[in-house]
């Protein structure tokens, strides 16, 4: 039986036994708490050391973090902002069924797996304090937010996929618009107490071959938006395309477990 069949006869069978499809969710407004709510009593604090591992990980929980990268590096002003990965919201999406694992997963997974591709480290305990901690930030950031609801601005803005990149142009574009920022060979300006005060692209202090922000399509998506800071949106989508890879493609850390990625089918073509 060819697929649109298969799709058409559960459709059927739906409709037969007096069962409506559920509709997608509506789409919410993306709000930040004010931090004013949060309480002044054990939670309080505890949310606010979620802040503070998730602001500061590098330094905080240098057991966990294997480069130079905080959480905040991508998922930029504590999780706050509209289309750079905000963790608005977030708590109530997960459990999420992630192609890339192939299985639903938690959101206790959803935070290890960043630690171990984006910050080239090691997970958490599941009940550590301390993810616990980040738990309960990311409860207070979604509070008021249905579960299940689709929160305006979560994740990464689109890109066309239509577009080819130049990596030649790419380059040009970093020189230009990044470097002054990044480093000319993407090394990040080292902080004056350890860490970094503008986090390096590529090498062996950046993300892992494993991560998400290695891919063209999801880096291409964020710089458009977020780059340079505080100038999102000035570079057009073939610009940050090409920009995204040039260096995606630069030398960083590998991550082995990956070829365990996209176990049921469905691996993108720009996934290292």
């Amino acid at each position: 039986m060819k697929a649109i069949e298969k799709c058409l006869l559960v459709v059927a069978l739906i409709a037969v036994a007096g069962f409506a499809a559920p509709a997608p969710a509506a789409e919410v407004p993306f709000r930040i708490p004010d931090e004013a709510s949060i309480p002044g009593d054990a939670m309080g604090e505890t949310i606010r050391q979620g802040k503070a591992l998730l602001v500061d990980t590098r330094r905080r929980l240098p057991e966990h973090v294997g480069n130079g990268l905080n959480c905040t590096n991508c998922h930029l002003n504590g999780g706050t902002v509209a289309f750079a990965a905000p963790w608005v919201g977030l708590i109530g999406a997960f459990p999420e069924y992630r192609a890339r694992s192939g299985k639903v997963i938690s959101l206790q997974e959803r935070i290890n797996d960043c630690f171990q591709r984006s910050l080239n480290g090691t997970p958490l305990p599941f009940d550590s304090a301390e993810m616990n901690a980040i738990l309960a930030y990311m409860r207070w950031l979604s509070a008021g937010i249905a579960p299940g609801s689709d929160v305006a601005g979560r994740g990464f803005d689109k890109v066309d996929a239509s577009l080819h990149a130049n990596r030649a142009h790419g380059e040009v574009v970093f020189t230009a618009q990044c470097a002054s920022c990044h480093g000319a060979g993407g090394e990040g300006v080292a902080g004056p107490q350890g860490g970094y005060v503008v986090p390096p692209l590529w090498g062996p202090d950046s993300f892992n071959l494993g991560a998400g922000m290695a891919r063209t399509t999801t880096a291409a998506a964020f710089v458009r938006r977020n780059m340079p800071l505080g100038l999102g949106g000035t570079l057009s989508a073939q610009d940050a395309v090409d920009v995204a890879a040039f260096f995606t493609q630069q030398p960083r850390p590998d991550f082995p477990a990956r070829v365990n990625d996209w176990p049921k089918g469905g691996r993108p073509a720009d996934a290292r």
